[in-house]
């Protein structure tokens, strides 16, 4: 085997382990993670002579309620998921047309390939739209509002119930107060705020729902927890590729060697 043969066989074994660290190293710290949003406290230990500062960061607490099909249903009911949270209700002239209407834009953003095309993806995403006017919106009149707009039933849910629980909800759970530089009156929850929640219930970003801006870094930051779910549990390799790489190593030293001495033998 002469030179370029050999250096050939070394690019060809050493392509793969290099290709698969950088893309483990490297690519994930490109991509800007949404960060926790709101955090309860944190607590001071020390291990192993070194002070170390945990944050403890809100999980938002279930909470059941009526969907426009008229089934009760809790924020727990869809494990995996993404949620998208907004406030409305059906009697707005205001703002409330406009959010639905973006909000179903984004639905319709999730369209399966193939055979399944024109058909959403509802596996991925669970969208809640909170009524803040409870007495009048009752289940019907979310049904027919649902409708008008043509969304589908089967991955958003526009839900109605007790009012307190609704609102101690938007404001203790989801905090859409936190943050935000339009003022939002306790005692009537109209708000263009969408909220970003993740699988595990952490709140994760709030976005303008009036905003094309802010609503492309919502379906980013979307993409992004998508991506975050599948690395939370991730397949294992067949190998340990560090191990691998040592393997190789070695190996290309060895042939590198035994030629070397093949040649010296072949020279005498």
């Amino acid at each position: 085997m002469n030179k370029k043969a050999l250096l050939a066989l070394c690019i060809a074994i050493m392509i793969p382990v290099v290709s698969y660290l950088i893309m483990k190293y490297a690519s994930t710290d490109a991509v800007i993670v949404p960060r926790r949003m709101l955090l309860d406290t944190t607590i001071t230990r020390v291990e192993s002579g070194k002070e170390i500062t945990d944050s403890i960061w809100h999980v938002t607490k279930n909470i059941h309620l009526v969907n426009q099909l008229g089934d009760t249903v809790g924020l727990y009911d869809v494990p995996g998921k993404v949620i998208v949270a907004d406030f409305f209700f059906t009697s707005c002239g205001s703002i409330c047309p406009t959010l639905t209407s973006n909000m179903l834009k984004m639905q319709r953003s999730f369209n399966k390939g193939g055979e399944a095309r024109n058909k959403i993806d509802t596996s991925v995403v669970q969208f809640m739209s909170f009524t803040v006017d409870p007495e009048r919106d009752s289940v019907t009149r979310l049904k027919n509002y649902a409708d008008h707009f043509g969304v589908n039933h089967d991955n958003w849910w526009m839900l109605t119930g007790p009012k307190d629980s609704i609102y101690r909800f938007a404001f203790e759970e989801l905090k859409v107060d936190k943050f935000s530089t339009e003022p939002i009156d306790p005692d009537f929850v109209h708000t263009s705020r969408f909220v970003l929640i993740d699988k595990d219930h952490y709140v994760r970003g709030y976005y303008n729902g009036l905003d094309s801006v802010s609503l492309r870094k919502l379906a980013r930051d979307i993409g992004v927890l998508m991506l975050e779910k599948d690395s939370m549990h991730p397949g294992k390799l067949p190998f340990d590729p560090l191990l691998m790489l040592v393997f190789l190593i070695i190996s290309v030293v060895v042939v590198v060697v035994v030629l070397t001495v093949v040649s010296k033998k072949n020279k005498a």
